[in-house]
């Protein structure tokens, strides 16, 4: 093989390269055990077609495509490491000549990962705002928390209260036209919590159980239904049932029924505070090292950054978020209709920060290249068992999705981070 790379554009270039004959033959065997199967030639079982029968009725150069899809990945990677690039996205191939008896010559427009001038990435200054400081205001709530989350509903006669739960049937109107969607029986409703139109909940507050109540509203602007948004409506809402929150009392008896861990109010406070600290540690650790990754960025140049690159994050990072979903039984059809959006608009709302998080990843990938950073095997087994202790899957499995070079990458970043945030002086 022979190749060579023409740079065209600042991110741009044209790989050529050629393809031997040996792996033309590679190509061309598994090409020609992949059609005869399926041959039926007089004087032949099917599929025992010879070689060389083949090439006389049909000529060998009816293989040439199929050769060329085998052999072109491996011929294509190895002409990247021989030019010595780093592309970044799927190449425009072009085929320029498959000769017989002749190496095949092809061409494949590149994008280049991109040139990342360094700044100073060590001793930043940076200034974060975090507290770290933990309030018995901060304890006391957390403790608030868990005891209404021990509360149990009771039935009450007086009027709905904000944070009251009211159990209704209603039917909705727009021009006096029922619309779809707009009823229900027996709906538990928390009132205050804003999950129902703007209005509708605050007009059955002072309301009692047996009452129906006509609530008047009006559909947002930009309400997820166009056919409604903007529109006034009116619900008549007869409620059934008004409940109400009943907390138990807040002694060692209900610290105990919080945290089996503890004896009493004052030990399960004395946990919590301890539980906040750390959280309030990490938060501070987090936007330490943010800050200074952002500040390594900030000083960090990029000529130009690929469109390819920034589309393939977007990508990602909508993958990552719907096979999320998907794990939680929401499918992508689904999570569009709950959310009245699209595939469109869920890749704009992701372009946002697209370009950031590439900025980002470059960065750090020239810091970890700039240290000269090299993995160990103690390392990559070290990753390996982590991961697999994090996502609850064997080793073996672990080592067949991420390949060492993967495993070597991430590791390089961390260390890549470690550096950039070990020094950093925080104001």
């Amino acid at each position: 093989m022979t190749a060579s790379f023409e740079k065209t554009g600042v991110n741009n270039g044209t790989l050529t390269f050629t393809i031997g004959q040996d792996l033309i033959a590679k190509g061309l065997d598994v090409a020609f055990n992949k059609v005869k199967k399926d041959l039926n030639v007089p004087g032949f079982r099917k599929g025992k077609v010879s070689r060389t029968v083949f090439n006389k009725m049909y000529g060998e150069e009816v293989l040439y495509e199929e050769a060329l899809n085998t052999v072109l990945q491996e011929s294509y990677e190895g002409a990247v490491a021989e030019a010595a690039i780093s592309p970044v996205a799927q190449p425009k191939i072009d085929v320029k000549s498959m000769n017989k008896g002749e190496d095949w010559e092809i061409t494949a427009e590149v994008v280049l990962k991109p040139e990342v001038k360094l700044g100073d990435y060590k001793n930043l200054e940076v200034s974060v705002d975090v507290d770290k400081t933990v309030s018995d205001a901060d304890v006391d709530a957390k403790i608030a928390a868990a005891q209404g989350n021990l509360a149990e509903m009771v039935i009450k006669e007086s009027a709905a209260e904000n944070g009251d739960t009211v159990v209704i049937d209603f039917e909705g109107k727009v021009d006096d036209v029922a619309f779809e969607g707009g009823t229900a029986q027996n709906h538990s409703l928390e009132l205050g919590s804003g999950s129902f139109i703007p209005g509708y909940e605050e007009q059955l507050v002072g309301h009692k159980a047996g009452e129906t109540v006509l609530v008047e509203v009006t559909f947002p602007e930009d309400y997820q239904a166009e056919d409604l948004a903007g529109k006034a409506a009116t619900f008549e809402t007869t409620i059934h049932e008004v409940k109400a929150k009943e907390v138990p009392e807040l002694d060692d008896e209900l610290a105990k029924d919080i945290d089996e861990e503890v004896e009493t109010l004052a030990e399960l406070k004395e946990k919590y505070k301890a539980q906040l600290t750390a959280e309030k540690e990490e938060q501070y650790t987090d936007a330490v090292e943010t800050a200074a990754i952002e500040k390594a960025v900030e000083n960090a140049e990029i000529v130009e950054l690929p469109h390819e690159m920034i589309h393939d994050e977007v990508h990602r990072a909508m993958n990552e978020f719907l096979g999320n979903m998907q794990q939680q039984g929401i499918s992508p059809e689904m999570y569009y209709q709950i959310t009245g959006t699209s595939e469109d608009q869920l890749h704009t709302q992701f372009e946002g920060d697209a370009e950031k998080r590439v900025r980002t990843n470059l960065v750090v990938e020239a810091v970890a290249a700039a240290e000269n950073f090299e993995t160990t095997q103690d390392e990559i087994d070290t990753e390996i068992a982590d991961l697999a202790a994090t996502y609850n899957m064997p080793k073996e499995q672990v080592e067949k999705l991420l390949p060492a070079d993967m495993l070597k990458h991430d590791i390089a970043a961390k260390k890549a981070v470690e550096v950039i945030t070990s020094t950093v002086v925080v104001k």
